[in-house]
């Protein structure tokens, strides 16, 4: 049960730090690219800005004498580059190692009249286009003078981002690698004041289960010692010592039940050191429980049919085993109606015994299904029905998994029970 604990600990806590990771990660990766992606624009911006005044002089001079003029060259980053347009978009000089593999089109032209900035990104390189305009002599009208397109690569940006994304895997590796580390220092300090304490009631109901068993034993000697002096007694109180004494077997069992549940689950060296294992032939431990069972079938009208396979051994206790198969044969014919039928199947399938036990009772519910195994549960129609403490399945799923075997059930309600058993056959058989 702890492993099992420690587990769903350990995933969740891993989970829970690989969300908060992860969406940090998210949050740091989308604020680095927008923010190396604006300065991309900004500088882009800047640089188409700065060459403005280049245009006229490269529409009335030409490209060479820019070097006399203006220092815009200064501007210039290695990846970026500059196209100077006539206004009907003429491409008129450029200057640079990184172009836009379009020219600039009539619509790009078109939306620059309108006084915008255009943007785009085409492969590897970001572009950046703007209308340049002049007064005319009156002050009142602009003239279109024509355009300029500055260009940057791409690849730095991406070259930053891929880094970017590489530190933050290499960081969560990592951080997932120390969270698994502390996840399991976490989950063995939370759980072990927990399994101690569980153990530690696990060994006080044993103690005390063992502790009833003199006073109850004490009991029992008494009403019998009574009950074989009837002379001494009324009618009125052999029904008294009567009531009395199945008070006190079912107390009894009761007790038997928890001592056994209660050293179920300790340990391992205990559960060995009380398991007495030996090669078992179902097939003579079944028929045994079957000529057990049959007066209580025949008293109910019960049709109660064998179907036992030979030659099939597992490894386990007897007793433990019997008490197993005695729990599922006591409530097939517990809950089966007069007139109904139980089937009891001993069959082999690869490396498992099955043992099936069917009846045609009054079923569970779907929504019972999940919590049958569990202990003093019981459904309402078998609480209606007959008297129990709901101890029963929770001992047959003890005895399964300690012989590492696995129990499955299947119902409909109103329609029966199948119980399924599956046991390791015996290797050495």
């Amino acid at each position: 049960m702890f492993q099992s604990l420690r587990w769903l600990f350990l995933l969740t806590y891993l989970l829970v730090m690989s969300a908060i990771f992860g969406a940090s990660s998210t949050a740091i990766y989308i604020f680095f690219s927008r923010s190396l992606e604006q300065q991309l624009n900004d500088r882009l911006e800047i640089l188409a800005e700065a060459a403005i005044p280049s245009l006229r002089i490269i529409k009335s001079r030409g490209i060479q004498r820019l070097d006399d003029e203006l220092p815009w060259q200064e501007l210039f980053r290695h990846n970026q580059s500059l196209e100077w347009f006539n206004p009907k978009g003429k491409l008129l000089a450029k200057e640079g190692k990184f172009f836009a593999n379009s020219s600039l089109s009539q619509a790009l032209a078109d939306g620059l009249q309108e006084g915008f900035p255009i943007l785009q990104q085409q492969g590897q390189v970001r572009t950046f286009s703007i209308a340049v305009y002049t007064e005319d002599r009156d002050k009142t009208t602009l003239r279109l003078e024509g355009y300029i397109r500055a260009s940057e690569s791409t690849q730095d940006l991406l070259w930053k981002l891929e880094q970017l994304r590489s530190g933050l895997i290499v960081g969560g590796v990592t951080v997932l690698l120390l969270s698994s580390i502390s996840g399991i220092g976490l989950t063995w300090l939370t759980l072990q004041p927990m399994q101690r304490n569980l153990r530690r009631l696990k060994h006080f109901t044993g103690d005390v289960a063992h502790e009833l068993r003199n006073p109850l034993t004490a009991i029992g000697t008494t009403v019998d010692l009574l009950r074989n002096s009837p002379e001494e007694l009324s009618p009125a109180q052999v029904r008294k010592l009567a009531i009395i004494d199945r008070a006190n077997e079912q107390i009894i069992h009761l007790v038997e039940d928890l001592l056994f549940l209660s050293r179920a689950n300790i340990d391992s060296d205990r559960l060995d050191r009380d398991f007495n294992f030996a090669s078992i032939p179902l097939e003579e431990l079944l028929q045994d429980l079957v000529e057990r069972f049959e007066p209580q079938a025949q008293n109910k009208q019960i049709q109660f049919t064998p179907h036992l396979r030979t030659g099939i051994v597992v490894k386990g206790d007897s007793h433990k085993l019997s008490r197993l198969f005695s729990n599922l044969l006591d409530n097939a014919l517990k809950y089966t109606t007069e007139g109904g039928r139980v089937a009891l199947f001993l069959e082999r399938e690869q490396r498992f015994a099955v043992i099936r036990i069917e009846d045609t009772g009054i079923g569970i519910p779907p929504d019972s299904l999940p919590l049958i195994f569990q202990r003093f549960w019981r459904a309402d129609t078998a609480k209606s029905e007959k008297d129990g403490l709901g101890l029963g399945l929770a001992i047959a799923q003890a005895i399964v998994q300690q012989h590492k075997g696995e129990i499955k059930v299947s119902s409909r309600l109103g329609a029966g029970s199948s119980f399924r058993v599956l046991l390791p056959l015996d290797a050495q058989a």
